[in-house]
């Protein structure tokens, strides 16, 4: 195996809890030391990050500290992609780790399909209470997430998008860097242009990254909502809709909107509305059976409605924005979900 100069960048704002345990494992990987540079992209941190990182980094020369003072993601994403000088490139959240033959994979896929001009795995989830436990179940089940591979992990092959992607660096010379308008789904938009441009997305079983679950489902129906919202806006700008399974919560929502106004309508239209409510909940038990414990089945059914709804609704007010009325992006879709 041909080994290839990498670089990771991470973005990141406000994660003294879990930066060092990325960074760490970033260091014990598999993969020879000298080859490997690390950029954390910090959008003006408020908590002790900055002094985890530059304290990590006295002790690694390939460690790197650099400040984002625009805080976006895909800002600092962009800021380290244009610093960093390797053959690929691999974006990383503040809230991963990495198993040490991660990059090494990644490498591996690249160099095996030269087509390819991304590649990516599976996300392992990390539990830090019962509630992350449940939400992580439901974000593990197609029923939840669609054909989200990288989170189901049912694949090895092509696919349409995945997390926390290692590029060529030609791809960026060809493609362009992450829309900086995009506080959400950026890489998704970019992975869109990537396959746009030619290039090709593999998914390996074999790359596996491990990620802190989200512990509240306040924080889950936000974070989905803005998802929602922000897809309405790179399908606009990009004149289509990117993938078939972003409709689906969407024509949820408007499906239980109908419902409450059904009885209006007749008796009978209720009754069917109805029916197909329930073969909702029953397809949503039988897959929640499939990820977790008896005593969870309530509570990630749940989980799916949250899922479904929040981004549904997103995908309206996206919608009411951004086609009926033309506007931009409301403050209050870039706060952070977290």
């Amino acid at each position: 195996m041909k080994f290839l100069k990498v670089s990771v960048i991470i973005p990141c704002k406000n994660e003294e809890d879990y930066i060092d345990k990325c960074i760490q494992s970033i260091l014990n990987s598999d993969y020879p030391t000298e080859l490997i540079s690390i950029f954390v992209c910090d959008g003006l941190s408020t908590d002790k990050t900055p002094e985890i990182v530059k304290k990590i980094a006295e002790n690694n020369t390939n460690v790197h500290y650099l400040i984002n003072k625009a805080e976006t993601t895909p800002q600092g994403l962009n800021l380290g992609l244009k610093t960093a000088n390797s053959d690929v490139k691999i974006i990383l959240g503040a809230h991963a780790e990495v198993t040490p033959e991660f990059i090494k994979e990644n490498v591996a896929i690249l160099e095996q399909h030269p087509e390819v001009g991304c590649a990516g795995g599976v996300i392992k989830n990390v539990f830090e209470n019962e509630t992350s436990e449940i939400i992580g179940a439901a974000m593990s089940s197609p029923f939840g997430v669609g054909n989200a591979h990288f989170r189901t992990g049912n694949k090895d092959g092509f696919v349409d998008t995945v997390a926390f992607g290692a590029y060529r660096n030609e791809v960026f010379e060809k493609v362009g860097y992450f829309d900086e308008e995009l506080v959400r789904n950026q890489d998704d938009e970019f992975n869109f242009r990537l396959i746009k441009n030619g290039f090709k997305i593999y998914l390996s079983q074999k790359i596996i990254s491990l990620y802190y679950v989200r512990a509240s489902f306040k924080k889950l129906f936000k974070q989905y909502y803005q998802y929602g919202y922000w897809k309405v806006f790179v399908n606009k700008k990009h004149q289509t809709v990117t993938s078939i399974r972003q409709l689906i919560p969407l024509f949820f929502v408007l499906f239980l909107i109908q419902l409450t106004i059904s009885p209006l309508i007749h008796v009978y239209f209720l009754f069917l509305n109805l029916i197909v409510l329930a073969n909702y909940f029953l397809l949503a038990f039988i897959f929640a059976s499939k990820v977790t414990s008896k005593t969870n089945i309530a509570s990630v059914i749940f989980t799916f409605l949250i899922l479904h709804i929040s981004y549904g609704f997103g995908y309206l007010k996206g919608l009411i924005d951004f086609v009926l009325f033309n506007k931009k992006p409301v403050k209050k879709s870039m706060e952070l979900s977290r």
